[in-house]
């Protein structure tokens, strides 16, 4: 099951679960579409991952299966990719 993380890690802007400007690995690592398009071309800076649109969960399911409130912010990791 997705974390469905609150945050960019590189910038911290607030990425809803119902986000639609939020970016993914496979590993989770959460950014914001700017970011993920603008700094770090689409690469995980973390993994060396594509980073793709986070899918959205129903709203039904996010009562039995909630978002993560854990943010990650590593704002230092976030000039070039991995």
């Amino acid at each position: 099951m997705l974390q469905l993380r609150p945050n960019c890690e590189c910038c911290n802007r607030d990425l809803p679960s119902d986000s639609a400007e939020a970016r993914i690995c496979t590993f989770e690592c959460t950014f914001c579409s700017d970011c993920a398009g603008n700094k770090l071309q689409g690469i995980c800076p973390n993994c060396g991952g594509e980073l793709l649109a986070r899918p959205r969960r129903p709203a039904d399911k996010l009562a039995k299966y909630p978002a993560s409130s854990e943010r990650v912010f590593k704002p230092a990791g976030c000039g070039a990719a991995a």
